[in-house]
């Protein structure tokens, strides 16, 4: 199987209100296409949102996987939609810490699937004040339409990290996996909306 690393995808995350608060189900494009960009760009998330009778869409991409490979239960064998045109995947359940979530705040993400870094491969990481580490799993075209891979090494800089924090870019000599095929993931973004898993 071909890596992951690098592949775009793009997500529509269609949020409802819950008992505690704004939850989103997840549609991903992969592994059904690449997220055409001439069908991305013209999705409309108000009509979206209207169309689910839901109290929002949020559109999510273009990103690029980061990882290796994905080890999914149910594989494609889940829900499937089509927004303008792009079939997508339901793939996760985000309870939301807001409808608009900052920079570095955890969501938590029901996705049952591990995420497999493989030795060789360049992994991006935050460290927290309590030394956790948190891996870079998707970067984003969102915030800055030309960030690129190449860009990911020195990106520390262009951070606004919380006070403690740091980033660093290192080459793995082993496999990682970010476990969370049977509990829920702990996912935050930076502010240029590139995502990241808690390791542990």
């Amino acid at each position: 199987m071909s890596s992951l690393f690098g592949r775009r995808y793009g997500e529509v995350l269609l949020v409802r209100m819950g008992d505690a608060g704004p939850e989103a189900t997840v549609f991903n494009t992969y592994p059904l296409n690449d997220c055409p960009a001439e069908l991305w760009n013209r999705l409309d998330a108000q009509a979206i949102a209207a169309e689910h009778h839901c109290a929002a869409a949020l559109l999510n991409g273009p990103r690029y996987w980061l990882m290796s490979r994905i080890e999914k239960v149910g594989g494609t064998e889940t829900p499937r939609e089509t927004f303008g045109g792009i079939e997508m995947l339901q793939q996760a359940t985000v309870s939301l810490s807001s409808m608009n979530p900052s920079p570095y705040s955890v969501n938590e993400v029901d996705r049952k699937a591990v995420f497999v870094y493989d030795p060789g491969t360049p992994v991006f990481e935050l460290i927290d004040p309590e030394d956790r580490c948190w891996v870079m799993q998707t970067y984003s075209q969102t915030v800055d339409p030309e960030l690129s891979v190449d860009d990911l090494p020195g990106l520390g800089d262009r951070l606004n990290l919380p006070d403690g924090w740091r980033y660093r870019a290192r080459t793995l000599d082993q496999t990682v996996r970010v476990e969370t095929a049977t509990r829920k993931a702990r996912v935050l973004q930076d502010d240029l909306a590139n995502s990241y898993s808690l390791l542990g």
